[in-house]
């Protein structure tokens, strides 16, 4: 056979076969009623359905178990909603800056928040730990503010700089 007809033949082969298996598989409709009909269904019925329309947070929520995403979703939580999960009042003096590894990183405004925050550091593992998950949050790393940085401006002295300051 040449390549066309040959083509042709596994086509048609392969057409009666589905065709025989598609027989198989559709249940009877005539009267006959010698086996169990099986219900072609359009719409749900009065029954819970998997095709009934659901809340977007159940189907948000089955996916997340399913893909294993928990821990990455209470670590955003953590800064996505800091001003729930810590209060108001902290929230307004302080940010978090980062999360690796189970310790959280806090900046706050000024020294004394940070030496604040740091007597109040189990207090705020806690109310963490009872928003968003145990476990998530270990440790809390707390600092001040960031110092200015002297190394670039106007007033930068290139090299040493003048050395009979203290002299």
């Amino acid at each position: 056979m040449a390549g066309p007809q040959l083509a042709r033949a596994a086509l048609d082969a392969a057409l009666a076969k589905r065709g025989a298996a598609a027989k198989r598989r559709r249940p009877a409709v005539g009267g006959d009623g010698g086996g169990q009909r099986r219900r072609m269904r359009g719409y749900s019925g009065p029954g819970p359905d998997p095709r009934d329309p659901q809340l977007f947070g159940a189907v948000l929520e089955r996916l997340m178990k399913a893909r294993g995403w928990q821990k990455p979703a209470a670590e955003a939580t953590v800064f996505g909603a800091w001003e729930k999960v810590v209060g108001p009042d902290i929230a307004a003096h302080c940010r978090p800056i980062k999360l690796a590894d189970g310790e959280l990183t806090v900046e706050a405004e000024s020294t004394a928040w940070a030496t604040q925050l740091r007597l109040l550091a189990a207090n705020l593992l806690k109310r963490i730990a009872g928003e968003v998950g145990h476990n998530v949050v270990k440790k809390l790393h707390i600092h001040g503010p960031a110092a200015p940085s002297w190394n670039r401006g106007p007033r930068r002295v290139q090299g040493r700089g003048p050395r009979d300051t203290y002299g």
